[in-house]
């Protein structure tokens, strides 16, 4: 699936802001907050899947309304849901007004007068027809005008995370199962109840894959980081966390692979001098001779030969096996941690 990309530096500087208001008219009213200089860097992916709208959003602060006016011109009526990963929003809705910061979902709805003022945000929204979703109207109409900022609202934003990072490798009949997939998890997450998530048990692993991924990659350096101190950082069981790696080979493979990624990425940098020995005990390698047969086993050159090519201008290219032929299994696998 190939999504439509809007960005206004295929525009000259003058007309960046124009052009980034014209994208979104007459659906909203859009205006800078503060603007230094002529330029106006702001990005929209959307991914068009049927009843859903997926839409990344990079931008500076801006003012955003849906008046009386955009609401005759563009009667789209779809529920939004919406999650900054960087950036807060401040929101007003006829249901009242509330703050959300980034990392906090927000719902509304495009049917009704909406007013926003936000900083520079990197936000990810889906859209939902109101008839895709037709069941869980009164569900929605009840949280709709309102910040999620509960924790199973922020395993929804983990959960919206592996959606969008995981659309490039979907196919077009994965879209009715990532339809059903959004709308089970949103049900168990704005009213959890037992039956929900239950239903939701792929999708609440999606979300709970992307978190550890997430954990995972901010603790490479920490020789802390590992299967039982994850699981207490998670707040999950070991039974849970070793059912979300069992398909990468484990919590402590996955670790050690990402580690050697990492290293793989400094040594192709030309400009990094570091002793190879220092840089894989960054990384917790303090046996230079067993982190030498684990990077070549992984990548099948050795990391003298990684340095080396990168400084000689001719970079390798890593002969890993990787498992991203592999058909998915289970939905839940289409967020693979891996």
């Amino acid at each position: 699936m190939i999504p439509t990309t809007f960005t206004t530096q295929s525009v000259r500087p003058l007309d960046q802001l124009q052009s980034w208001q014209e994208w979104f008219s007459p659906v909203f009213e859009v205006s800078p907050i503060e603007q230094a200089g002529d330029e106006f860097h702001a990005q929209n992916v959307v991914w068009s899947l049927g009843d859903l709208t997926i839409s990344r959003v990079l931008a500076p602060s801006v003012h955003v309304k849906r008046s009386r006016a955009n609401l005759a011109k563009a009667p789209v009526d779809h529920w939004v849901l919406a999650y900054c990963r960087q950036g807060a929003t401040a929101v007003q809705t006829p249901k009242g007004e509330f703050n959300a910061a980034g990392g906090v979902p927000f719902l509304w709805s495009l049917g009704e007068e909406f007013e926003s003022k936000r900083t520079r945000v990197d936000r990810i929204q889906i859209l939902m027809s109101r008839e895709a979703l037709c069941n869980l109207t009164p569900l929605l109409d009840a949280s709709r005008g309102s910040a999620l900022a509960t924790p199973w609202g922020s395993l929804l934003g983990d959960y919206i995370i592996a959606v969008e990072r995981s659309l490039p490798s979907m196919t077009q009949s994965d879209i009715p199962r990532l339809a059903a997939s959004v709308r089970s998890m949103i049900a168990a997450c704005i009213a959890p109840s037992a039956e929900r998530t239950m239903l939701a048990q792929e999708e609440i692993e999606g979300g709970l894959s992307e978190r550890a991924r997430r954990t995972i990659q901010m603790h490479l350096r920490s020789p802390q980081l590992r299967p039982n101190t994850l699981g207490r950082i998670l707040g999950i069981s070991r039974s849970q966390l070793y059912r979300l790696f069992e398909r990468t080979g484990g919590v402590a493979q996955y670790i050690q692979r990402q580690r050697l990624l990492s290293i793989w990425a400094l040594l192709s940098d030309p400009a990094n001098e570091r002793a190879i020995a220092d840089v894989a005990a960054d990384f917790c390698f303090e046996d230079a001779s067993s982190f030498g047969r684990a990077f070549r086993r992984e990548f099948g050159h050795s990391a003298s030969d990684v340095r080396s090519a990168a400084k000689a201008g001719i970079p390798l290219i890593s002969t890993r096996r990787t498992e991203s032929g592999r058909e998915a299994a289970r939905f839940a696998d289409l967020f693979d941690v891996s």
